[in-house]
């Protein structure tokens, strides 16, 4: 009796365990961003290219964190294949939150994400979209968590309006 007891909590304690871990999985996401404005390449009736405008922070490749706030833009090709359809629904879901102040979070961090691009540079040479398993996930901000995905959108929110404030003339 003694001995199904104690199995019994030792798989207690492993499941609890296994749900911990489930829980305090890192965060996966490749790019978090409050999208100013998309435009389509060559048009929006078949686009091949993209151009996201805002304000970035990437997920650092294959550990937790993002690099600081960056505004500019992100430029994109579409992947080729199967997933070629998947990319353009998730460019028209960033299309629709443009101009919102919406954060957002798409993307891999366990792929090239692309690069943030300065807002004077011509586009050229596109990074191919990476899509991942969730799409365009909508992310509200919140900094009461320094280390979660909410405080690097109340990051990001903090960027965008100094940048707007540094371009508006006094």
């Amino acid at each position: 009796m003694k001995t199904s007891r104690t199995t019994v909590l030792i798989l207690i304690a492993a499941a609890l365990a296994l749900n911990a871990v489930t829980i305090s999985a890192s965060d996966l996401v490749g790019v978090c961003a409050i999208v100013e404005k998309v435009t389509f390449e060559p048009n929006e009736a078949t686009p091949e290219r993209v151009q996201i405008q805002g304000v970035f922070a990437l997920g650092i490749y294959r550990a937790d964190g993002y690099t600081a706030p960056v505004r500019g833009y992100m430029y994109f090709k579409i992947p080729q294949g199967r997933e070629a359809a998947v990319a353009l629904k998730e460019w028209t879901d960033l299309k629709a939150v443009a101009g919102t102040g919406q954060g957002v979070a798409f993307g891999t961090r366990y792929a090239p994400v692309g690069t943030v691009r300065d807002l004077h540079l011509k586009p050229a040479n596109p990074d191919v979209y990476e899509i991942s398993d969730y799409g365009v996930i909508k992310v509200s901000a919140d900094s009461r968590n320094p280390n979660s995905r909410e405080n690097v959108v109340s990051q990001l929110q903090a960027a965008l309006k100094a940048a707007l404030s540094s371009t508006v003339p006094k």
